[in-house]
């Protein structure tokens, strides 16, 4: 569950959760009790913070508002006044808090999803980016975070990605002549420029199991042939409140006795 922002009248969700940089910041009690409010009690896996909290945009600054308990429809201003009033003191004026402790960026949805990690980190087609400075709003601007170009490839949608890589390795003939067997599960980084970047086997990242499981030759020219079937690949750019990030693909293939490949990718 997100914490929320009133900006022109709309109630948006904000992923960047600024009343929990402030309790990191004063470093919070280890007992999960916050000033004598246990927050963190019966927290869900949906609201690990036990709360969340409302703000609002006024003029040129960044308020507190509210602070509720996880998933509550109506306000109970009572016991959001008194949460707030025993953590702020006299830093409420007029039943707000002015949120000087942060510095730094957030973003509000304004378009389509385009990806989540399942658990919070959540990016979107287009955002409004908010540039804050000790609580004062520096800049409000509109960004797209998804390049679209004719030339590339598209992957504004995730789970379309490693059909791709798939199909592209499905060309190659994976017949050798040491038998090598490629068969496995590989971690795909696509650099922040929409090239692929790296790849990895997950389950073999250490040198012990490296040894355990694999030949080293057979093991190296795995990850050498998956690369090498991926290179030339280029997808169009992904970001983050417009910038361009990086992104990891999980891709598992099974190599047929007639060197063919079948798509194991969950």
């Amino acid at each position: 569950m997100p914490d929320y922002i009133i900006y022109k009248g709309d109630t948006i969700p904000v992923y960047n959760l600024i009343l929990e940089q402030y309790f990191q910041k004063i470093k919070k009690p280890d007992n999960g009790s916050l000033f004598g409010l246990k927050f963190r009690k019966g927290a869900s896996f949906n609201c690990w913070r036990g709360y969340q909290a409302l703000y609002s945009i006024e003029n040129d600054s960044l308020f507190l508002k509210n602070i509720i308990d996880c998933g509550e429809r109506e306000i109970n201003q009572t016991l959001s006044k008194q949460r707030i009033n025993r953590i702020f003191n006299d830093k409420v004026k007029n039943g707000k808090v002015y949120i000087d402790w942060f510095s730094g960026e957030f973003s509000l949805p304004s378009g389509k999803l385009l990806r989540w990690d399942g658990v919070f980190y959540k990016t979107f087609e287009k955002e409004i980016l908010i540039k804050v400075e000790k609580g004062k709003i520096k800049s409000i601007s509109k960004i797209k975070n998804y390049a679209d170009d004719p030339n590339r490839i598209n992957r504004k949608y995730g789970d379309t990605i490693s059909k791709v890589m798939f199909d592209e390795l499905f060309k190659i003939n994976w017949n050798n002549k040491k038998d090598f067997d490629c068969s496995e599960k590989y971690l795909v980084t696509i650099g922040k420029n929409g090239k692929v970047k790296n790849v990895i086997m997950p389950d073999y990242q250490s040198k012990n199991k490296i040894k355990k499981f694999w030949d080293r030759k057979e093991y190296n020219y795995c990850l050498k042939s998956v690369f090498k079937g991926l290179r030339n690949l280029k997808f169009d750019i992904l970001k983050m409140h417009g910038k361009p990030i990086g992104e990891k693909v999980l891709l598992e293939i099974w190599v047929l006795d007639d060197g063919k490949l079948e798509n194991w990718t969950n």
